[in-house]
């Protein structure tokens, strides 16, 4: 957690005072002291105190390591750009181009999945990821690679090399269009979508395997999401309808919809 850390710099970057702060937020000075001290804790009161005076997420200020980010990163956030404030905001994106100018494509791999949950906003990680060039791609959008594990999107196999376009507005997901999303705590999924962003603030995910049951996940434990374009495998995928597949998928958490109105239904005072 980097909330210490965190609130400590945005301070500085306002150049104000820890008095200055304190009073503000109608706090005591030594209790700021012992926030930016990781000495205690606050509330969840105090930390939306904290979210409205600085314009930033409560998942920013207890997630993001905010001394990570590059200048121009930092003012983007503070302007009000945070990318877990709502779907439809400017994402902030680490990139890499070859010596012409135009955008490479970076890989990450099964061994870099970790290191990029942490570092995807870090310049330096992304610049040492490996990175090659698709010439059929368009030279306009940005592409990034990752290599995916499991069976949960059969025929897609496991190992697959999954290509995805940058998704800037999250509230221009397509429904049953499949994105690779990277997450809080899960780090990189690839699944079929279903945009529930502006009624919910959440997103439905569901895998091309019937055998894996749909889940959904808050939009505020997003990251970043990357429409899938297509993938690269040194196996063949087994004949199995990938449109039959989603169909399937789509008819079992409407079925699982279905059931849980009923059991509120039925709860219902008469």
């Amino acid at each position: 957690m980097y909330f210490a850390s965190n609130i400590k710099l945005l301070r500085k970057r306002k150049k104000c005072t820890q008095g200055e702060v304190a009073s503000s937020l109608k706090i005591k000075r030594p209790t700021l002291s012992g926030y930016e001290n990781e000495v205690a804790l606050p509330g969840i009161p105090i930390l939306l105190q904290f979210s409205k005076y600085y314009n930033i997420s409560v998942d920013t200020l207890l997630k993001v390591d905010l001394r990570k980010l590059t200048q121009q990163q930092l003012v983007v956030v503070e302007n009000g750009e945070d990318i877990y404030l709502k779907g439809g905001n400017t994402r902030i994106l680490a990139t890499t181009v070859d010596t012409n100018g135009n955008q490479n494509i970076e890989l990450v791999t099964e061994k870099a999945k970790a290191g990029y949950t942490q570092g995807f906003y870090d310049p330096e990680f992304i610049n040492g990821l490996p990175k090659f060039q698709l010439p059929f791609l368009s030279e306009e959008k940005k592409y990034r690679t990752f290599q995916i594990d499991g069976d949960s999107m059969l025929p897609i196999p496991d190992k697959a090399l999954v290509t995805g376009e940058f998704v800037q507005d999250w509230l221009s997901i397509k429904d049953g269009d499949p994105y690779i999303i990277l997450t809080m705590d899960e780090g990189i999924v690839f699944k079929i979508v279903e945009n529930k962003i502006r009624r919910y603030g959440r997103l439905n995910l569901i895998s091309l395997n019937t055998g894996y049951q749909p889940y959904e996940i808050p939009i505020s434990e997003v990251k970043e999401i990357w429409q899938f374009v297509h993938f690269i495998s040194d196996e063949l995928p087994s004949g199995i309808n990938t449109q039959e597949m989603i169909g399937k998928a789509l008819k079992s958490i409407q079925s699982e919809i279905k059931q849980i109105k009923k059991k509120i239904g039925k709860k219902q005072p008469t």
